[in-house]
């Protein structure tokens, strides 16, 4: 036996038709776009300034000009003191695995932008390096 509450759902609810008279929903005279101009009217871009052209735009952003524009785009190696290395002992290896393990770096990190070791202050112990290092610090581990 078929029920009321068992049939197929036939009817749709149409979007609202900004602009169509009272009974879209919004009202009529203005419909939620203001008083008057430019944007009351018709479609305009999202970086439209009027007669203005792009340079003005790049002008107000200036880290987007010049030849370094995506520099701070780039990952960025984290870095690791030859400091905090001290940890390990004389003769180690010093890889992207040991360096999550004594928790001087996360492994997120170590995995999307690396590792480089730089040189802070000289140290007694000859490590073996894994991953990438400075000049200073190969020299002074050799």
């Amino acid at each position: 036996m078929n029920f009321l509450t068992n049939l197929p759902k036939t009817t749709i609810k149409k979007a609202k038709r900004h602009g169509q008279g009272y009974g879209s929903g919004k009202g009529g005279h203005t419909v939620g776009r203001g008083q008057k101009g430019q944007k009351s009217r018709g479609k305009v871009k999202l970086l439209f300034e009027g007669t203005k052209t792009n340079k003005d735009f790049y002008r107000r952003t200036p880290w987007l000009r010049g030849k370094k524009r995506n520099k701070s785009h780039q990952a960025q190696p984290v870095i690791v003191k030859l400091s905090q290395l001290l940890s390990y002992k004389d003769g180690e290896e010093v890889t992207m695995e040991s360096l999550v393990k004594t928790g001087l770096i996360s492994k997120k990190e170590s995995l999307s932008n690396g590792v480089k070791i730089l040189f802070d202050k000289k140290i007694e112990k000859k490590l073996v390096l894994q991953v990438p290092a400075s000049d200073a610090v190969i020299k002074a581990l050799s």
